[in-house]
């Protein structure tokens, strides 16, 4: 996916029709792989650079790299190709929100609900698992986990009356509204007390959305609006490892930042470690950053740094 496709056919053509078969199946199921991902697979797989090509999969580039592969004997290949993608069970709903899934069938019979499961993806059926309520919970968990070998009519039946009732829902788009995120965008430009009041209210109700609210009221790139007391501050309380492992991801005025409110030699070293690192995987590096918002939030709440959220840090009077 990442080759022009005429390098990638010529590679394809050296492959066993069984093998062109195969990696055709996988491309068309495939769709777009930005380009962090590209980079950190072929990174692991040749600890080389990909660039900046995104790579796009689905079926037309599917056929095209049969067709450029195998010539005029690609018929009988491009047809099991699609076969297999059309005959997946349930497979119209791999673009379907998982929100707007859920509420088809969040009332359905736990065995039906454990059935459509297995037929998803991993992050589709763990986000429906999140929403049902906790008896459905366990209840749905446990049939997939003892769920044998399925009547085909049976899972055509239930696949037949699940399209039937989302068909509508497929040529419709729906607006998001509300959610936390609004709730901490609110925050961010209302006044401090009010803020405070709110959230120390909310948090006798329901502390872990109080703490998924603060985090996103203040994110890592949000420290580039820091004053330089306010970085050296945050410096001081935040190990190189872990600046030299969340400045990988973070914009170059960010880095900048950073760096000049170091001595030239922790910069130098700073740099180094960085460079030592090598690829890393991005959920380490968002990992890391969301630390560093951490420890800066504990610094907030015992007044050693006061945050405006609205424009910069502002200091301390002593």
């Amino acid at each position: 996916m990442s080759l022009p496709q005429e390098e990638a056919g010529a590679i394809m053509g050296k492959f066993t029709p069984k093998e062109v078969e195969a990696v055709s199946i996988e491309i068309a199921k495939l769709g777009s792989v930005n380009s962090f991902e590209q980079d950190e697979i072929i990174n692991e797989f040749a600890n080389s650079s990909a660039g900046s090509i995104v790579g796009s999969g689905g079926m037309d580039l599917a056929k095209s790299l049969v067709e450029k592969a195998l010539g005029k004997n690609a018929t009988s290949t491009l047809d099991n190709v699609r076969h297999s993608i059309e005959a997946v069970p349930f497979g119209f709903l791999k673009n379907v929100d998982s929100q707007n899934l859920l509420t088809f069938i969040i009332d359905e019979h736990p065995q039906t609900i454990a059935l459509i499961l297995s037929h998803l993806t991993k992050n589709q059926a763990a986000d429906i698992v999140s929403g049902l309520p906790s008896e459905r919970q366990l209840a749905v968990v446990r049939r997939i986990a003892t769920m044998g070998q399925t009547n085909p009519e049976i899972i055509s039946e239930v696949e037949r009356g699940l399209e039937n009732r989302i068909q509508g829902l497929m040529s419709q788009s729906f607006e998001k509204a509300g959610g936390v995120q609004t709730v901490a965008e609110i925050l961010n430009v209302i006044d401090r007390a009010t803020e405070r009041g709110l959230l120390e209210n909310l948090a006798q109700e329901n502390p872990d959305l109080v703490e998924e609210i603060r985090r996103l009221m203040f994110v890592f790139e949000d420290i580039n609006k820091f004053s330089d007391k306010d970085i050296q501050l945050v410096l001081k309380n935040v190990e190189t490892n872990q600046w030299a492992l969340a400045l990988k991801g973070a914009s170059e005025p960010l880095r900048l930042k950073v760096f000049g409110n170091l001595s030239t030699r922790a910069a130098d070293s700073l740099r180094e470690e960085m460079e030592y690192l090598g690829p890393v995987k991005l959920s380490a590096v968002e990992q890391t950053q969301q630390q560093i918002v951490d420890i800066i939030r504990r610094l907030q709440d015992s007044g050693e740094l006061v945050i405006n959220n609205n424009a910069e840090a502002e200091e301390m009077i002593t």
